[in-house]
């Protein structure tokens, strides 16, 4: 299927937990609600994936980047 036009959205696990405790979850009511809503704008996913991120020297942060077409 071709798009006319492309979002892109990155949503990141809490950066205080990943810190304090080593790991954190990523926020999937966050991403349940992200979903839904660009879904109601007309939006669909394409395309996502999971990037880990360092942070400060020694921990690391899980980001979901989701990827939109609209057509």
């Amino acid at each position: 299927m071709k798009y006319k036009e492309y979002k892109v959205i990155a949503l990141s696990e809490g950066m205080v937990g990943s810190v304090l405790l080593g790991a954190s979850a990523l926020p999937l009511e966050k991403i349940e609600r992200t979903l839904n809503q660009e879904a109601q704008d007309g939006w669909q996913i394409v395309f996502q994936l999971i990037e880990s991120r360092r942070i400060f020297l020694f921990w690391s942060m899980e980001t979901v980047i989701l990827t939109f077409g609209r057509a």
